[in-house]
């Protein structure tokens, strides 16, 4: 048996608890803020879960096991927060071509997808879509109130909100006030602010969201609706449908910059410039019913997630937007796979 302390109480943190406690071992999770922490990168009404990723066959494999390990979470916390509505990804008959060969190279199903067969949205010219079938919703707030009752009703956890972390070292957390936390093995994975803390150099992304509600005329053919991804004037766009208590909600890359805190002004009519954005036939019938801005890390030099050791006994797992959230099974694996590590324990 370990004793694993989680920094962190976003998606990936609550993930690899909920493993490490199944494994048999000890966990300690602690968070500056509530658990769930409604601050949390991780906090949304929802994420997308793409299975299919058009020109990456290996991508494509490792979602799949995420999604089968989504399933299965779903199974052992008793709770629904997968909304299998599938995916559909805008591209070129080339782009499309090619998204289909990876599909039969990972084993996983696509579909067409007409453009006329999703009225309500938008496709660039040029351009139809192809249905990743499993893809998904993962209802993000829903999830998160699940793992924390499970993980409070275990034994072997200890929870501890409204803890502030001041460092950490190898086989330490260090908190605020002196005290410490000893463990055989540290996951740092508290966000925006996981850089504070330790592990690599990060940029920081603010993303902006909108949340909309339906006219009623399209509220039942949106109760069906799939997630669509690249569409949007420079193909940089999705939006996830409403459902499962969430709302219809678009972003997209053309509203994304990098800010040095989360606490940076902002001034720019960024929501503005989203609603801009040719996604919806008829925009204006939708009503806005709230905006967010979220923040993620990505790596410094190649601009996606970071999974890093940065001592022996220390994992760091940058928050990486909502990609993150649907591989986070698949972190969580890795994790508990080094905590019999000799080096580690």
């Amino acid at each position: 048996m370990a004793t694993v302390a989680v920094v962190g109480g976003g998606v990936t943190g609550l993930v690899t608890a909920i493993g490490c406690a199944r494994a048999g071992h000890r966990v300690r999770v602690l968070d500056r803020g509530p658990l769930p922490n409604p601050a949390s990168t991780s906090s949304d009404q929802h994420r997308a879960l793409r299975v299919l990723r058009p020109d990456d066959v290996e991508g494509t494999a490792r979602m799949a096991e995420a999604r089968r390990r989504w399933s299965e979470l779903e199974s052992l916390l008793r709770a629904r927060f997968v909304r299998p509505v599938g995916v559909v990804t805008a591209g070129t008959p080339h782009e499309l071509a090619q998204a289909f060969e990876t599909a039969s190279r990972a084993g996983v199903p696509a579909t067409a997808a007409a453009p006329e067969t999703l009225p309500p949205v938008l496709f660039p010219a040029g351009t139809s879509g192809v249905l990743d079938p499993g893809g998904a919703v993962l209802l993000a707030d829903r999830f998160l109130r699940a793992a924390v009752a499970w993980l409070a009703a275990h034994p072997a956890v200890t929870l501890q909100p409204g803890c502030a972390v001041t460092g950490v070292e190898d086989h330490r957390v260090l908190l605020a006030g002196g005290a410490a936390v000893d463990a055989d093995v540290v996951l740092v994975a508290g966000g925006p602010w996981t850089g504070e803390l330790a592990g690599p150099p990060v940029v920081l992304h603010r993303q902006t969201m909108v949340y909309l509600r339906p006219p009623r005329r399209l509220a039942a053919w949106w109760a069906a609706a799939p997630g669509v991804g690249r569409i949007g004037a420079d193909r940089r766009a999705w939006l996830l449908p409403p459902g499962g208590g969430a709302l219809l909600k678009i972003s997209s890359d053309a509203v994304c910059r990098v800010v040095e805190t989360t606490a940076e002004p902002d001034g720019e009519p960024w929501a503005g410039r989203l609603l801009a954005e040719p996604i919806l036939a008829g925009t204006e019938d939708y009503a806005v019913v709230g905006t967010k801005d979220c923040h993620y890390a990505a790596d410094a030099v190649t601009g996606g997630p970071v999974l890093a050791r940065v001592h022996p006994s220390v994992w760091v797992r940058s928050a990486c937007g909502g990609s993150g959230f649907g591989a986070a099974p698949l972190v969580a694996r890795e994790i508990l796979g080094r905590v019999t590590d000799k080096e580690c324990v």
